[in-house]
């Protein structure tokens, strides 16, 4: 039987966005703030995640080995550094949260059965990688408040009650949503970016955080008018608003994870999937929890 275990980890470390074949002028249209001389610091929190069978002793791994091997390969040497100095890997691909997380699977992949680095450069921005050559997953948090009400117009106040309970009561309700976005697609070389952070943040909050942001859902949004916004509804609309306007960044949408409250969260799995060789469908997977 397989089993996956995390080992979580962090460092402390600074870096800078800076190409040396740029002009000033150049870095700060590419990296924005980032380009700063000297830098910029952040509070790096890392998972480790390995699979494997279980051995005789309930183990995939033992876990006083995995801490010294991360603690050796990565922490030791990458806390309270410089990280475009810490590592040759970063003299020809910029330190970038996604690049970091690359290059930490290629220090612990020789020692430890790796499925998965997932790097956080701060609450709401982190990476994820798969060890699959020069891809990546880029993760972007952000948040809205909205009010809806749970509630099919074709039905009676009873029978919407039946189905939605207290979210059917004419008056509606609010939440606090936090939402993340993941998108998809190739490091590049020398900038470290999937994806130009700025310019998806921008897209996420023109087609989603505006539009949606202390409104009542169903009267303010036209597409809910008549398709009632349950977490999961709400999660698909999001997903086929981004999709086009991500891929025109020059990557992909991979998931859309609403969260509607500490109790119920809702995850649309968005990556294109080829069907028959030739046909590209989108695949949409709600699941709630």
């Amino acid at each position: 039987m397989k089993c996956t275990i995390n080992r979580r980890a962090q460092f402390s470390a600074s870096h800078r966005y800076w190409l040396p074949e740029l002009d000033e002028a150049e870095n700060q249209r590419l990296f924005g703030a980032c380009s700063r001389f000297p830098g910029h610091g952040h509070n790096y929190v890392l998972f480790v995640s390995l699979e494997g069978d279980l051995d005789k002793y309930g183990m995939v791994e033992n876990l006083s080995v995995v801490k010294q091997v991360i603690k050796q390969e990565v922490t030791n040497q990458l806390n309270y550094s410089h990280l475009n100095d810490a590592w040759s890997e970063f003299e020809q691909t910029l330190p970038t949260t996604e690049n970091i997380a690359r290059v930490i699977w290629e220090k612990l992949s020789p020692h430890l059965p790796l499925v998965n680095i997932q790097l956080f450069e701060h609450p709401e921005l982190w990476a994820d990688y798969q060890g699959n050559n020069m891809e990546a997953t880029l993760t972007v948090k952000t948040h809205f408040s909205a009010a809806h009400r749970l509630a099919i117009p074709s039905l009676s106040f009873e029978e919407n009650q039946e189905i939605y309970g207290k979210c059917a009561r004419p008056n509606g309700h609010g939440h606090n949503y936090h939402l993340e976005v993941t998108v998809a697609g190739e490091i590049d070389d020398r900038t470290g970016m999937l994806v130009d952070l700025g310019q998806l943040q921008e897209a996420i909050d023109h087609y989603v955080v505006e539009p949606f942001d202390h409104t009542f859902l169903n009267k303010d949004i036209a597409y809910f008018a008549e398709v009632v916004p349950t977490a999961e509804n709400i999660a698909v609309r999001i997903a086929d608003l981004l999709r086009s306007p991500v891929k025109d960044l020059g990557c992909e949408l991979d998931k859309i994870k609403l969260i509607e409250s500490p109790n119920n969260s809702c995850e649309i799995n968005c990556r294109t999937v080829k069907s028959g060789g030739d046909t590209t469908a989108n695949q949409k997977q709600a699941m709630v929890s």
